[in-house]
């Protein structure tokens, strides 16, 4: 039943089931359309001919023109018309068949003729003053009969067949269908060829991204010869998987470095140690989100142009902020020791919260969770290191998402931006269970993790909320927790955009 699944969300069958039902409906619609409309298309044709052999007829004749007989005939034998023409004596002057003409003369209600019993078999299809046009039936066949009076006075008439259509409409029926079925087959063909050059790069794309996520960069993509946003992706991941691997060799240089100190300096040896761990706590969650745009392009989740470029502009940032993010926790690691290095300048908070939320978006999807409470209408500037305000609101964040639970029947994140003064004060609050207040100051140590009630289930290393601490302590800015009467808040406080505090 798994494999069932799995074929029919291949964006193979999903092609071809498409192209096969526009396909059917196209042909679906061509046969609706051919019953209804060429009928009546071809008996409109037919009488509009008539009208034009009547006029061409009159207009011969009012001209005088001595080769009007010899024009008839040949219109007669070009269009299948039966003609007759009679002057004001009721003398046959002209006739293309014999038949007709003594059908015509042998009944002076041309009615009888053409056994006709009714208004059923006798409708009047079209009538002006000189001329009416009927629908008839003659010898088994319907026809179209006009009888007319020409401006000289002489009566004529013309009679046309018209039952070949119906057999005509049925081999266009039959013809439609067969062409329904190639098109099936086409339609599968090319849905094969189409999907498969698609997603045979969309696959290898998985597969690379599930390579990085266990750091392995040995495989890279290979672009085509097409200029479109797959190739740009996976230039775009050639280029993170670079800049990753020429990373962790630096990490695993600087490894080694510190190993050869390690006698020497057990400062150092501690240094080492908790860098490493904050290099694979912090590198889970921007590879984690990679991988997931990576999986949504491989499902076709958002088909269109504008939505698979933003996916793959996420995931290029999130490279590029994973590079940042490795070299600048080598600094980090050095702020508890009296080393700063800030690049602070003027930025809209609630832009980088929106963000954020944007960037966990997955995450918030895998735990359910439909109600995020936030509102911003207008820019709010601080003045900080957005790349560090940026790790400690997502830090928070995703400490949340981990942590939330469903408490009297509401489940819901919750993000406040109040100003006071100076400062501007960002907190996070999440339905769940409180925290016990010998735990509340402890959480911010390194690594500390509170049994089963907080990051146990999720696989935190304890390292996001010291990070906080370590960058709140640089800034001078209050930070911490409180329990709620549903759930717990964290907070941290950043200063205001100088042009304001300067106000």
């Amino acid at each position: 039943m798994k494999k069932v699944n799995v074929k029919f969300r291949s964006v193979r069958i999903k092609l071809f089931l498409t192209l096969s039902i526009i396909t059917i409906l196209i042909i679906a619609l061509l046969i609706v359309m051919n019953s209804i409309v060429l009928e009546s298309f071809y008996t409109l044709s037919k009488i509009n001919t008539v009208k034009q052999e009547f006029q061409v007829i009159n207009n011969l004749y009012n001209k005088n023109d001595p080769s009007v007989l010899i024009q008839v005939r040949r219109d007669a034998l070009a269009n299948n018309f039966d003609i007759m023409i009679e002057n004001e004596d009721y003398i046959v002057v002209f006739s293309t068949n014999e038949n007709f003409t003594n059908a015509i003369n042998q009944n002076n209600d041309i009615t009888a003729h053409f056994n006709i019993q009714d208004e059923e078999q006798q409708r009047t299809i079209f009538t002006r003053d000189n001329y009416i046009i009927r629908k008839v039936e003659s010898n088994g066949l319907n026809c179209i009969l006009l009888t007319g009076r020409l401006d000289n006075g002489y009566r004529v008439y013309i009679q046309i067949p018209i039952s070949a259509i119906e057999e005509s409409v049925k081999i266009s029926n039959n013809l439609l269908l067969i062409i329904g079925l190639i098109s099936i087959i086409i339609a599968g063909i090319a849905a094969s060829y189409v999907s498969k050059k698609f997603t045979n790069q969309i696959l290898e794309l998985n597969v690379i991204a599930n390579k990085m996520s266990k750091l392995d960069f040995s495989q890279k993509y290979q672009p085509t010869d097409s200029d479109d946003e797959i190739n740009e992706l996976g230039n775009s991941i050639n280029i993170m998987s670079e800049k990753l691997e020429s990373t962790i060799k630096q990490l695993r240089s600087s490894n080694n470095q510190l190993e050869r100190d390690i006698e020497e300096k057990s400062k150092i040896d501690d240094m080492r140690k908790q860098f490493i761990s904050d290099v694979s706590h912090e590198l889970k969650t921007p590879v984690a989100l990679i991988q997931g745009y990576a999986e949504g392009l491989l499902e076709n989740v958002n088909a269109d142009e504008e939505s698979r470029r933003y996916y793959a502009e996420v995931i290029l940032d999130e490279s590029n902020k994973m590079d940042k993010l490795v070299r600048q926790l080598l600094e980090l690691m050095k702020l508890e020791y009296g080393k700063r290095e800030f690049n602070n300048q003027n930025f809209d908070i609630c832009e980088l919260i929106k963000e954020v939320i944007r960037k966990c978006d997955v995450m918030l999807k895998e735990k359910q969770i439909d109600d995020v409470r936030f509102n911003c209408d207008e820019p709010i500037e601080v003045y900080a290191d957005d790349f560090y305000i940026d790790q400690a609101f997502t830090n928070y964040l995703t400490n949340a998402i981990k942590n939330i639970k469903e408490i009297n029947g509401e489940k819901y994140i919750e993000i406040k931006i109040k100003t006071n003064k100076d400062k501007v004060r960002i907190s996070v609050f999440n339905t769940g269970n409180n925290i016990s207040e010998e735990n509340l100051d402890r959480i911010w140590g390194r690594f500390y993790k509170v049994d089963e009630s907080r990051n146990r289930n999720d696989g935190g290393s304890g390292i996001g909320l010291s990070l906080v601490r370590a960058i709140m302590n640089n800034y001078n800015s209050k930070y911490g927790v409180e329990n709620k009467e549903n759930g717990v808040e964290f907070y941290f406080e950043v200063a205001l955009g100088k042009d304001k505090t300067q106000e």
